[in-house]
């Protein structure tokens, strides 16, 4: 999975982008984690949903938000991060110009990266959080939601309790034309510490409902380790 460096506003941005060689491979952008809690594009949670989409066939980027990893600048409380992650989808785009379809994750902090800047994009058609903070951070952006997702947290988050996560979905549920999913790992913290693999049944149930199941690879599949 080559590394890939980006022009963003603050600066150059670190990635890793997957390049899906099929014509009119849909795309999809993964965020990660609160820059000054230890998140990094390498963040396990975020390294799994990049594979996910990758053995869809997806072409996938993950990057480092502004003073983060090799990304230059300092981390901005948001708007700073947001215009990182509007640069990251930019550069996808314009390397898969032919893409039909868009999808954009994050986990904790980079979901609600996530969410404002599907917000600005119409052309993002799904989209997966993984523990939206909700109790940390102003969701009514969400007004109307514009396209149907997953919302998933774990059930002994003591970061973001599932009442939080719970109450916004139930929020965006009475909105029309879009479908919120929502689902709790048990046993799980904010983290998903050894809980990946009850996370990501879920997530790739979600994805099997909506995009249908990855077809079979033929060999053996490589995956880069997760740091």
């Amino acid at each position: 999975m080559p590394e890939v460096n980006i022009s963003g506003p603050a600066g150059r941005i670190e990635a890793r982008y997957h390049h899906q060689p099929a014509a009119n491979s849909p795309v999809a952008l993964i965020l990660h984690p609160h820059p000054q809690f230890g998140g990094t594009m390498n963040n396990q949670v975020v390294y799994h949903m990049y594979y996910a989409f990758q053995k869809r066939g997806f072409s996938v980027l993950r990057f480092n938000f502004r003073g983060v990893g090799r990304s230059e600048g300092l981390f901005d409380n948001g708007p700073g991060e947001l215009a990182d992650a509007a640069t990251a989808l930019d550069w996808l785009q314009a390397y898969n110009a032919d893409a039909p379809s868009c999808w954009i994750a994050g986990a904790s902090f980079g979901s609600w990266i996530a969410m404002q800047l599907l917000m600005r994009r119409p052309e993002i058609e799904g989209f997966i959080c993984v523990a939206p903070p909700a109790n940390l951070y102003d969701f009514s952006f969400l007004a109307p939601c514009p396209s149907s997702g997953l919302m998933v947290n774990g059930a002994k988050d003591r970061v973001v309790p599932t009442e939080s996560v719970r109450g916004l979905v139930e929020r965006l549920k009475t909105q029309k034309d879009a479908i919120v999913d929502h689902a709790t790992v048990p046993d799980a913290n904010h983290f998903f510490e050894d809980q990946m693999e009850g996370l990501m049944e879920v997530i790739d149930g979600y994805l099997d409902k909506r995009l249908g199941k990855p077809r079979p690879q033929k060999g053996k599949a490589k995956k880069e380790s997760a740091a």
